[in-house]
């Protein structure tokens, strides 16, 4: 029995091969019967990763680290944990433009849904991606580089048109930062002022449990410059406390007490080598224009009692616009909401509907792998590019290998 990261999820693919290098791709591809789709580091809550086919457990499709100094880019295997690509760039003077919250993620997996980091500047992870090296359905090597045609649809692709194998990253001189975290402040500042929280930082997370008053716990990543001041004591109506845990005190958690250090130890939220989040647990997230902020989580707060009953905790994110077909920030600064809600399926789902109706006005994009009801039709009403990336993926894969069942459900593949 195969499941996700969490354990919740049970993968249904009669088959699950492991590869470890592209010739393992190719072959697979070429001697599998049926359908093919490619499974990360198991970090998706739903059946978007799974097939009725053979499914390609690219966890050891790691090699090694092509840096290119010239051009600033790394390229890396797909399967490749950002974490341990992170280490390789800061042994070499680099660092990424942004973590995850889990170092533990893919690459591959990571860039192909548009997973974020946060920050009101920073695109999300995919942003930095100016190549990618992929698998055909005949089991031919292709590569896109960012400027060709196709690269906006293949980019955030799903695994919807191939199994990519590389990814090529651009990269910058590693930087310091620092971790603070603020309590107290209350949703009315909070919403009158939301750049003044938003923007507090080089990266910046909201947890909350979405009571009435305060919006819980501030989480300020700051870049530390020579010669940079101290980090303020308050922040709108909230103070600093290096007491405060957002997210427990079980030691799975980067340093929060304002301590400079290394980028890879700081933007993420949880260490790399320890088990990260809370383990047994159900995600959603949804996407919104920044512009609608306010009004989109005065309707959540409105929502917390029914919320809380199967919540453990939820984070606010933000992220720069970009021009990838398929990401949840497509040509809008967008605010993200997150649940990791606790593992009750029944429960979650009961409150899911709730939850995207009372975003419905505000065109939300749901993450395309947490959990989430969208259909095809209620997917293309948010997502503006969606037809023109599924004409792509046809052309490209034109018999379906590459579909599945999620995909067909969402619009983004043509049913079969």
């Amino acid at each position: 029995m195969e499941r996700n990261w969490a354990g919740t999820h049970e993968y249904t693919a009669p088959w699950i091969l492991p590869v470890a290098d592209e010739d393992d791709v190719r072959h697979a591809v070429r001697e599998a019967e049926g359908r093919v789709h490619a499974l990360g580091t198991r970090h998706s809550f739903t059946d978007l990763p799974d097939t009725d086919g053979t499914l390609l457990d690219l966890a050891g499709l790691t090699g090694g680290f092509l840096l290119d100094q010239a051009a600033v880019t790394v390229t890396v295997a797909a399967g490749t944990r950002y974490g341990v690509l992170a280490e390789f760039l800061e042994a070499n003077g680099f660092a990424l433009h942004n973590l995850g919250s889990l170092p533990h993620i893919s690459v591959g997996g990571a860039t192909a849904t548009a997973t974020h980091g946060s920050g009101d500047a920073n695109g999300v992870l995919t942003t930095a991606v100016r190549g990618i090296r992929w698998i055909d359905a005949t089991g031919e090597v292709r590569e896109t580089r960012e400027g060709d045609p196709d690269f906006p649809a293949l980019a955030v692709g799903l695994g919807a048109f191939g199994v990519v194998v590389a990814v090529t990253l651009a990269v910058q001189p590693t930087f310091q930062a620092r971790q603070d975290i603020y309590v107290g402040v209350t949703w009315d500042a909070a919403l009158a002022d939301l750049d003044a929280v938003t923007g507090a930082g080089y990266s910046v997370s909201v947890f909350t449990l979405w009571n009435e008053e305060s919006v819980g716990f501030v989480w300020v990543k700051t870049r530390v410059e020579p010669g940079d001041a101290d980090v303020p004591d308050t922040l709108l109506d909230g103070r600093r406390d290096h007491e405060a845990a957002p997210l427990g005190t079980a030691g799975n958690v980067t340093e929060v007490r304002g301590v400079p250090g290394p980028w890879l130890q700081r933007l993420p939220h949880f260490r790399l080598d320890a088990v990260p989040s809370f383990g047994d647990e159900i995600q959603s997230e949804y996407f919104i224009a920044r512009e609608d902020a306010p009004a989109a989580l005065r309707a959540m707060v409105a929502l917390g009692e029914r919320i809380r009953p199967v919540l453990i905790v939820s984070e606010l994110r933000t992220a720069a616009a970009d021009e990838l077909w398929l990401s949840g920030a497509y040509r809008r600064d967008m605010l993200a909401i997150h649940f990791t809600f606790v593992n009750d399926p029944a429960g979650v789902r009961a409150v899911l509907p709730a939850i995207e109706a009372a975003l419905a006005p505000f065109a939300a994009r749901p993450h395309w792998a947490k959990l989430h009801t969208f259909d095809a039709e209620r997917i293309a009403r948010v997502h503006p590019r969606l037809a023109d990336a599924r004409e792509v993926y046809e052309r490209l894969d034109p018999e379906g290998r590459f579909s599945n069942a999620h995909l067909e459900r969402v619009g983004v593949r043509r049913a079969r």
